[in-house]
């Protein structure tokens, strides 16, 4: 049985991540420090049905602090998901939780990465937003990244660094450029989460600016299958790969289409353009689909239907978590 690791292992993604490696057989090592950045409970449950699972170990604690060579004996990938994640808070005060979990975090990690003896592929997790406003969409992996964020900076920062451990010492990585995953065990600071907790709540849902920006939506179990993909592809060791749904859609027919799904009007309540948000996004995966074989299974309204049924599911008294105003609290 090959053993992996997951960091951020009980967040959005690194929890459906952990799903999968388990359904295949893998022996997992999940790694979380289960920061405040959002209710820790939320990650808790994304966990709570492994409990006792033979195949599964959780490691509390945080990435530089962890003794990075015991654990990976015999570890053959590591997914690196752990991250700050949140383009609107990495301004101010908060920038310095950004340096810490986004780029030292992972230079820690590509240090013991590069003594590991059995180590076949380090997947890193990047995201959409080092594009900034890209002026070419689709926007291709050539494009020169131009980060309209400090969240963007130092998720630039950290690919880039997984760049240099790749030629100077050969750590085998591979980075995926996530566009907007949403589904599923979505984190609350994210727009879909928000937006089905509204409409539960019956409040009007914050847009920020006119809602005519457009994003590329990936359905989290696509995500999922592109990490796969590119632990096991020998052909993707060093290069960066685009992962999104495969169509741009613009917001407020998103909110459209949500309201189709949950039967009635959403209210909606226009805020001011947040600093450092894209206006739009696009991703071309056509590397992705020529050399991961990377396909998006997922519509985005059987996406939107998925993480509807779950965003009920989480809030109706009955269930894990129940709504008390504008918290989450555990039962």
């Amino acid at each position: 049985m090959s053993k992996v690791i997951v960091t951020g292992a009980a967040g959005f993604i690194g929890s459906n991540l952990v799903d999968a490696l388990l359904k295949k057989g893998k022996e997992v090592i999940g790694i979380d420090e289960f920061n405040d950045y959002y209710e820790p409970q939320f990650k808790r449950n994304n966990l709570a049905h492994l409990k006792g699972s033979p195949n599964f170990t959780l490691v509390e604690g945080d990435i530089q602090s962890l003794d990075w060579p015991k654990l990976l004996v015999d570890v053959e990938v590591v997914y690196h998901q752990a991250a700050q994640a949140g383009v609107r808070n990495s301004w101010g005060q908060g920038f310095r939780a950004y340096t810490e979990r986004n780029i030292n975090a992972t230079q820690v990690l590509l240090e013991a990465a590069k003594d590991a003896k059995n180590l076949q592929r380090l997947v890193y997790a990047s995201t959409s937003s080092v594009y900034g406003d890209a002026e070419t969409l689709p926007t291709h992996e050539g494009i020169p990244p131009l980060p309209v964020s400090p969240y963007g900076i130092t998720k630039l920062a950290a690919e880039r660094l997984c760049g240099l451990y790749h030629k100077n010492f050969g750590v085998p990585f591979v980075a995926l450029r996530y566009f907007t995953v949403y589904g599923p065990r979505q984190r609350p600071d994210m727009a879909f989460h928000k937006f089905f907790k509204a409409v539960l709540q019956d409040e009007a849902i914050p847009i920020y600016g006119d809602g005519q920006q457009t994003r590329d939506f990936t359905f989290v179990s696509d995500a999922v299958a592109a990490n796969l993909a590119a632990a096991a592809t020998p052909s993707a060791v060093g290069e960066i790969f685009n992962i999104g749904g495969g169509s741009r859609v613009v917001l407020a027919e998103v909110l459209d289409t949500m309201e189709e799904i949950v039967g009635q009007p959403i209210k909606r309540n226009h805020i001011e353009k947040a600093m450092g948000d894209a206006r739009h996004t696009a991703a071309d995966v056509s590397k992705a689909r020529k050399i991961l074989g990377y396909q998006p299974q997922v519509s985005l309204r059987e996406g939107l239907k998925q993480e509807w049924e779950w965003v009920k599911g989480l809030y109706i008294a009955g269930d894990r978590l129940q709504v008390t105003g504008d918290s989450a609290k555990s039962l």
